[in-house]
């Protein structure tokens, strides 16, 4: 009994002082999960990083760990094949697997515009005139598939071309990609910064269509269109709640540091190898892209809709089904961590 009650005794003080850590840490039901991820040093997953960097997923009572793939596709096969909880990835894939009958949610928006940038090469194509020269030409993507092959596509299809009509090649997100179009490899790529920022720096490419502000991203799809995001099973969402708000308060938290923190804080936080050699070309990147990250996590109205548009543009598979968006993406969690970090 009197080790009972001085056990008691020395926790009081503990949980008195963290209330909310020691609360929390009781209610999670998942405390250590894995995040699958795409191309991890791109701006279009920068909350991510700096959810992990600033600690915030710790401070929510969680154990993450984060296994970096070449693309997002890959990302997504991880979580199919049971070897990641969550997904930081492209929204358009909660509908290509619901026409798969797989129901996968989003519930935190790391991203309100795509960034995803289609260019030719300079040195391949110097002479390029339109959309219509990239006729059996190779066009490099993170990983066939993946959220910037479906941009390309969705491009190609509105100048008359099919995927077929071109070869995707996947190049990664990083020096793979850079290397790519240096040797010539491809003939165009779909990328995103800083990648396409330092093509851009060197000469080496020539932008054709650009979805890094939101003035570009409402001229390309017509409509505001969501990017980056969390997404999992609703069968985990359902049954892992406390862990799923768990993980859209810490990525809210560091949605909201972006808003409000200097470049020098950025690259100071930002692992080395991110600035791919060029602190000064990683800022300037980050200020062509900085308007694309969601402020709050919460889904746009007409965003879903703005994806599913897209998505029927080139796939006849969709485009056959009745896609019911409202089981796509939840807005729950965001709301309630966005109430919390103001």
């Amino acid at each position: 009994m009197r080790r009972t009650i001085l056990k008691s005794l020395l926790a009081a003080p503990v949980a008195a002082a963290f209330p909310s850590v020691w609360a929390q840490a009781a209610k999670i039901e998942k405390p250590k999960l894995t995040i699958a991820v795409g191309g991890k040093n791109l701006f279009y997953y920068l909350p991510l990083s700096i959810a992990e960097r600033q600690g915030y997923f710790k401070a929510e009572g969680l154990d993450v760990e984060i296994p970096d793939f070449a693309g997002g596709s890959k990302a997504l096969q991880a979580l199919i094949g049971g070897s990641a909880d969550v997904v930081s990835g492209a929204y358009e894939h909660t509908i290509n697997m619901q026409a798969k009958n797989q129901s996968i949610q989003e519930f935190v928006l790391q991203g309100r515009a795509p960034q995803i940038v289609l260019a030719v090469s300079n040195r391949n194509m110097p002479n390029y005139q339109s959309i219509a020269d990239l006729k059996g030409k190779k066009i490099g993507v993170s990983a066939p598939g993946s959220s910037t092959s479906m941009m390309a596509t969705y491009v190609l299809s509105k100048a008359g071309l099919k995927a077929t009509d071109v070869s995707f090649v996947g190049v990664g997100t990083s020096s793979g990609a850079l290397s790519a179009v240096k040797s010539g490899q491809v003939d165009a790529i779909a990328n995103l910064d800083p990648v396409i920022t330092m093509l851009e720096r060197d000469k080496l490419i020539k932008v054709i269509s650009d979805t890094r502000t939101l003035k570009d991203t409402q001229a390309v799809y017509g409509g505001p269109m969501p990017a980056a995001c969390l997404y999992a099973p609703t069968k985990f969402l359902n049954e892992n709640p406390n862990t799923a708000q768990a993980l859209a308060n810490a990525m809210v938290r560091a949605l909201r540091w972006l808003q409000k923190t200097g470049p020098s804080d950025l690259v100071k936080t930002v692992p080395e190898a991110y600035l791919l050699g060029d602190r000064s070309l990683y800022l300037d990147a980050w200020l062509r892209v900085k308007e694309a990250m969601s402020p709050d996590g919460i889904m746009p109205d007409a965003g879903p809709a703005t994806a599913l548009k897209m998505l029927q543009t080139f796939d006849a598979e969709i485009a056959s089904k009745k896609i019911d968006l409202s089981k796509t993406f939840t807005n729950a969690f965001a709301k309630k961590a966005a109430a919390k970090y103001v």
